[in-house]
């Protein structure tokens, strides 16, 4: 794999002064110090780590940077078809006013310094980092999820773990709906689940009292009103969708409230149809009119099931050293009764753990979303 890093970054303001005051002896440090830039997260690793890697890789495999790198563009639409990423790292970088495609899976991706600027991400493995962005429309689908220094980004966001903003104001955030024929193998190839997407569970590092840094886009904001189908001829080659219904992520309500107060939750154990299995539920729910509030996929042990699922646990223990599992959680009234018939009635030889009652189903998502957010860390 192919390795590399972006141009330094832009000193702050008053930097230059900094350095000069450092190379006056310790005496001078230590009066400077107080007017050092804060020191983030992901600027604590060695610097000679850094340059190492870029020059390894490189020689290594010998490819060419300026084949993974977008900088200095202005009102220009540029992207990759699928397969011209495959993995490695890439970089975008001083664009305004530019539309801006990556149509494969990539390794991580940094965007700097860009402006008015509407942005498609395929899977990425690791991080996607934004910073010193503003005014920018996104659509990214990712492992982890970082900003800084921004400014009125909106993203339709598929993001395996928290997201995290610092320093960044006006964001607003979107479940992810993209489709097109490759991007099923892209989220495989980049070790992305379809089904663990916590877009809307945000952590503002740097909060403001009494201020909202973020929120959430309209229910009803569409993709393509955002960020545009491509118009270059190259591009048009991509056969995209962005109709909720295709969307290879479902679409989840997240954190938004819900509209009953009863929940279902059914779960599927590993199989050769058990992503199709849950798509298919899911379309049944929510063509009855239930709403999809989030999903989860996630590998249980025996002691995990015995806390999820209580009682019924020495049924679906077996099943469980197959692979990991899939959990939907329906919303809307009726749910329990609305879920078990359909899985009657659809999935008749598929064995599926469901609430047994409304009474019951409240404490069933509780006890496996604890869990599933124990075991992803979250």
């Amino acid at each position: 794999m192919g390795c590399f890093f972006s141009r330094r970054r832009k000193p702050a303001q008053g930097g230059q002064q900094q350095q000069q005051a450092a190379a006056g002896g310790a005496g001078q440090d230590a009066a400077a110090g107080e007017g050092k830039a804060p020191l983030y997260s992901w600027d604590q690793r060695a610097k000679y780590v850094k340059t190492f890697t870029f020059f390894f890789f490189f020689f290594l495999i010998q490819i060419d940077p300026k084949d993974y790198t977008f900088s200095g563009l202005k009102d220009e639409t540029v992207g990759r078809l699928p397969g011209k990423v495959a993995g490695q790292q890439f970089v975008i970088q001083d664009c305004e006013n530019c539309s801006i495609y990556i149509f494969d899976h990539s390794a991580t991706i940094t965007i700097d310094d860009c402006v008015n600027c509407q942005i498609f991400l395929g899977p990425i493995k690791g991080s996607v980092f934004f910073r010193d962005c503003k005014d920018c429309k996104c659509v990214v689908a990712c492992q982890q999820f970082r900003s800084r220094d921004c400014r009125k980004l909106e993203v339709f966001l598929c993001c395996a773990t928290q997201p995290i903003i610092e320093s960044s104001t006006g964001m607003k955030f979107g479940c992810f709906q993209y489709y097109y024929p490759e991007l099923a193998l892209q989220f495989k190839d980049a070790g992305l689940s379809i089904f663990n997407n916590t877009w809307s569970n945000i952590h503002d590092f740097t909060p403001v009292s009494g201020e909202n840094n973020w929120g959430l886009l309209p229910e009803d904001a569409v993709v393509q009103d955002y960020v545009p189908l491509p118009s270059s001829e190259e591009l048009k080659a991509v056969r995209i969708s962005t109709d909720a219904t295709r969307s290879i992520i479902p679409i989840t309500r997240g954190r938004r409230q819900k509209s009953s107060d009863e929940s279902c939750l059914a779960v599927f154990f590993a199989g050769d149809y058990t992503t199709a299995n849950a798509r298919k539920l899911i379309d049944e729910m929510t063509g009855k009119g239930f709403q999809l509030v989030q999903t989860k996929e996630v590998s249980m042990k025996a002691e995990d099931a015995h806390r999820v699922f209580q009682q019924c646990a020495s049924e679906f223990i077996p099943l469980l050293e197959k692979g990991p599992v899939v959990a939907l959680e329906f919303n809307g009234d009726g749910a329990v009764e609305g879920c078990r018939s359909t899985i009657n009635d659809v999935f008749s030889g598929t064995k599926v753990f469901v609430s047994e009652s409304k009474a019951s189903a409240s404490q069933d998502v509780d006890n496996f979303y604890n869990f599933a957010d124990m075991q992803m860390g979250m």
